[in-house]
């Protein structure tokens, strides 16, 4: 047996260790800096899905004051304020998925739910949930929904 080799090779191991934690913590996400007074957001990923989140429920709230009721799909609600048909194409928005339904439940009383799923679960990305009410809730726990803290 090679007693050369062997007295390397714990050096090699606590070279290799040294090298994956290095750049690890130089890449660390930078501290995110809020956008405007009172922003809620955690991170980029947040304030953008949060974003997205403030033109749909603008869109319904416009919608519904034009045809006196809420829209059934994001696609009807294309063209109405700042929500473009790309943004009601594609439910891919970065960090997150969006999911858009109507809601019936209730004689008389027709919503919508908006939610935004995290695709990647961490202290940075909390779940999204809003209905018609306008009030966006978020769990960084669980998927959000109604029950959950309102975001501020």
């Amino acid at each position: 047996m090679n007693t050369k080799r062997l007295r390397s090779f714990p050096l090699a191991i606590l070279i290799l260790a040294m090298m994956s934690t290095g750049p690890a913590s130089a890449q660390a996400s930078p501290q995110y800096k809020p956008q405007f007074p009172g922003d809620p957001a955690h991170s980029d990923s947040e304030a953008q899905a949060l974003g997205y989140m403030r033109v749909v429920l603008r869109a319904e709230n416009a919608y519904k004051r034009r045809h006196g009721k809420y829209a059934d799909s994001l696609e009807a609600l294309a063209g109405t304020g700042t929500l473009t048909k790309r943004m009601a194409r594609s439910t891919d928005r970065g960090d997150y998925r969006a999911s858009f339904r109507p809601r019936h439940d209730a004689p008389n009383h027709y919503g919508f739910v908006l939610t935004m799923t995290p695709k990647q679960m961490d202290r940075e990305h909390r779940w999204f949930y809003a209905e018609e009410d306008a009030a966006i809730h978020g769990d960084d726990q669980k998927p959000a929904d109604i029950d959950s803290p309102r975001v501020k």
